[in-house]
């Protein structure tokens, strides 16, 4: 038997943009079926938004997304909930999403990618424990950890 595990992010109208994003970062294609392809009457708010949406990559990368319906409300503000201090990562998040590679020029692109527009957490360089490391929080309010 084989597992993975893939990354559902959840958003309020932003889940094509977000996923947009990560494939102008990561490669591969996006797969999207709107509210309105389930059959959602296209007057009807929300139609246009995301049901099911996917960034697949060859490089190994999946991320899912879709809107969650109500509020047009981003759930997250782009602002970390996560912060350095004192040498030690302080969170009231559950999760965050990890991207690691076998070099620092593998995943350097990566980092510079999704800083665009980001609050860094951690400028990406070395690290006692890996030759590059970096975190987050993206444009959406997803905390990414980068490292080599």
């Amino acid at each position: 038997m084989s597992l993975n595990a893939v990354a559902h992010l959840n958003f309020r109208g932003q889940a094509r943009e977000a996923l947009e994003f990560y494939r102008s970062v990561f490669g591969g294609q996006i797969n999207v079926v709107t509210y309105a392809d389930f059959g959602m009457p296209a007057e009807v708010p929300g139609a246009k938004n995301v049901v099911f949406g996917e960034v697949v990559a060859e490089n190994g990368f999946r991320v899912l997304a879709y809107d969650v319906p109500g509020s047009e409300e981003p759930i997250a503000t782009g602002e970390p909930t996560t912060r350095r201090e004192n040498g030690t990562t302080i969170t009231k998040e559950p999760f965050f999403l990890s991207i690691g590679g076998e070099s620092v020029d593998e995943v350097k692109p990566i980092w510079d990618g999704l800083s665009a527009g980001a609050s860094v957490i951690e400028e990406f360089g070395p690290s006692q424990f890996a030759a590059g490391f970096g975190m987050l929080a993206d444009r959406f309010g997803v905390t990414w950890i980068v490292q080599a």
